[in-house]
């Protein structure tokens, strides 16, 4: 099994940006599809982004387009999450998720290998 590993989480005032990092044990991510969901206390996972690395197809979920993007670096080891414009209903735990590659797909059922999840908190 695949170890995901986000970073870049943490506290930031409404309007503010943080940018999230995921990497999967050094692997080369241009076979699979990479996706972040997002879970807030007491609610469901939600879809917010997905891409393929490969080509770069990428789509998001209603509530953060326009203001999220995801993205590779050049060797396609890692996948990044920018968040501008944050809002307090972003706040939650930011989880990274990995599947082979395919149809894009917010559903979190399926992806099989998930992050530990990095805290992201919005607030005044």
């Amino acid at each position: 099994q695949l170890q995901l590993v986000e970073s870049g989480g943490g506290s930031v005032q409404p309007g503010g940006s943080l940018r999230l990092s995921c990497s999967a044990s050094g692997l080369t991510l241009n076979y699979f599809l990479v996706a972040w969901f997002r879970q807030a206390p007491g609610k469901g996972r939600e879809g917010v982004a997905c891409i393929t690395p490969f080509d770069g197809r990428d789509t998001y979920g209603d509530s953060v387009q326009g203001r999220f993007t995801v993205s590779t670096d050049n060797a396609l080891r890692t996948v990044y999450l920018q968040m501008n414009n944050l809002k307090p209903e972003d706040t939650g735990v930011y989880y990274c998720a990995l599947r082979g590659s395919g149809t894009i797909t917010l559903k979190s059922e399926d992806y099989y290998d998930w992050g530990q999840g990095t805290q992201v908190t919005v607030s005044s």
